[in-house]
């Protein structure tokens, strides 16, 4: 199974410099499995997009296709084949 993710500009120097990262997985997948994936490839994501219990930061919002995850099941979100990952990292200026 091949899935899509997107990443922003302030993720990209942890996935050398890649806005699309294509991953592989082994089946039905959740979310966390794709992020198991993403972060295998880039290792550098995990502390930008996952605290130290290996769930979503507070302000990582993270899209399968049209859905934020975390109103379809979260890391437990169903991830179909050829489906879109977009991680948004919240921006706070002022």
């Amino acid at each position: 199974m091949r899935v899509i993710v997107h990443l922003p500009g302030l993720l990209r120097s942890d996935a050398d410099g890649a806005a699309h990262v294509p991953v592989e997985v082994d089946g039905p997948v959740a979310l966390r499995g794709v992020l198991d994936a993403l972060v295998a490839r880039h290792p550098g994501l995990d502390r930008r997009i996952r605290d130290e219990r290996g769930l979503l930061r507070r302000y990582v919002n993270v899209f399968v296709d049209e859905d934020e995850c975390r109103t379809i099941g979260g890391l437990d979100a169903p991830v179909h084949d050829g489906a879109d990952v977009r991680l948004l990292p919240s921006v706070a200026g002022g």
